[in-house]
């Protein structure tokens, strides 16, 4: 990372928080994998199966709020560690569950809903204590570091997972994801963190609201808020219907779904690893519009059904032009945020921007079950075309011009 060092103290804190970032967010993406492929495999319609995304991201849009309070109030790796100790006891039940042969339609989504809770309480604590152990003029990179964290893990788990369910079927899935969270544990269990500076303690919704306050007077974070929620709103249906786009556009099997969502999580590393390049040389609205419309094309030209090696190629096109928005709208969020605020600022960009997929999904989900997988695909490709527009009125704040109060 240019533009500063690390201490080596500094250095070592930050890669096991990436760490352990990585082993989170690689057994999230495998129980997603697991939890659609067994609906899909139990002859679930489109609009089931697209709840699987919907329970894993509409939680993170309900608690990150008081998730990011919490964040700003206590120890943020006991709060890593409380999320993780109960989505590891959550995972060791849907495994068991899975195993003796229990597990309907509802109580899957629902336990996939509890474990997106811990997802919900975990990700703000993570991501603002970067801010804590990096350098304020390496803060954009140790962001998009972490999310690259996250694209790897998008990348490899749903590839991965394909292999584990073909080879295990789900509830092998479910037992790597168990394993997964453990070793997040063990890693925080290593991290030792000076002690939190005693403070007053206040209540949780005067937390929540100086977050919302500060939000409301600012133009650069409401700016940011509102285009991260049109764009993962329009752009939602590729990820929640893919499992269909394998068996019923492709006429394929697991293997080929882990490999769909894997060339999405190819292209979503690329374009993680590659985020910093483009924010040195491009302002941040011609990045969002950019990826916009990269990914919008993407999904109008997989809608057309043109093969699975072609989609594949097109896929990592836009999982870049995906990675490249969503990493521009955490990277706007951090930055302009002042520091006693960041968990929550933090929170609020992740809560609309996973709020976008959850409802995302869900209206997708629909439109597939009335009109099929790929009249959703188009339109929602069509719409992804379209939004850049809304850059005309809401322009992304400058990067470069950010100086939080």
């Amino acid at each position: 990372m240019s533009g500063g060092t690390f201490s080596p103290l500094r250095h070592r804190t930050f890669l096991l928080i990436l760490l352990g970032s990585l082993f989170s967010h690689f057994g999230n993406a495998i129980q997603s994998v697991g939890a659609a492929w067994q609906l899909t495999i139990t002859g679930q319609p489109a609009d089931v199966i697209a709840l699987v995304q919907s329970a894993t991201n509409l939680p993170i849009m309900l608690l990150a709020l008081p998730a990011g309070a919490w964040a700003d109030m206590f120890d943020k790796r006991l709060v890593m560690l409380g999320a993780q100790t109960g989505m590891v006891s959550l995972s060791i039940l849907l495994a068991a569950l899975a195993f003796v042969g229990t597990t309907p339609p509802g109580l899957l989504i629902g336990l996939t809903a509890l474990l997106a809770c811990g997802v919900a309480c975990f990700n703000p604590a993570l991501a603002s204590s970067i801010g804590s152990i990096v350098p304020r003029n390496e803060l954009a990179a140790g962001v998009a570091l972490n999310i690259l964290a996250f694209n790897i893990a998008r990348s490899l788990g749903p590839a991965i997972g394909g292999g584990i369910v073909a080879l295990g079927g789900a509830k092998a899935a479910f037992v790597v994801n168990a394993l997964s969270y453990l070793m997040v544990i063990v890693i925080l269990l290593r991290w030792r963190t000076a002690p939190p500076a005693p403070a007053t303690r206040r209540p949780l919704l005067t937390v929540i609201g100086e977050g919302f306050r500060f939000a409301l007077g600012s133009p650069a974070i409401r700016t940011v808020l509102v285009r991260a929620i049109s764009f993962t709103l329009a752009g939602s249906a590729a990820w929640a219907l893919m499992p269909l786009v394998a068996t019923q556009m492709l006429g394929r099997g697991s293997m080929t779904f882990g490999l769909l969502l894997g060339a999405l999580g190819l292209g979503a590393v690329i374009g993680a690893a590659s985020s910093t390049w483009f924010r040195q040389r491009f302002s941040s609205e011609a990045i969002i519009r950019g990826a916009g419309l990269l990914y919008g094309a993407v999904c109008v030209c997989v809608a057309l059904g043109i093969g699975l090696v072609p989609t594949l190629v097109l896929l990592v096109l836009g999982g870049a032009g995906w990675v490249q928005a969503l990493s521009g709208f955490a990277v706007a969020g951090q930055m302009w945020s002042p520091a006693p605020l960041i968990g929550r600022i933090t929170a609020m960009v992740s809560s609309l921007t996973f709020g976008g997929i959850a409802l995302g999904s869900w209206l997708w989900g629909h439109v597939a079950q009335a009109h099929g997988v790929a009249s959703a695909l188009l339109f929602s490709g069509l719409a992804m075309l379209v939004l850049p527009f809304i850059g005309l009125i809401w322009p992304m704040p400058r990067h470069e011009g950010a100086k939080p109060a």
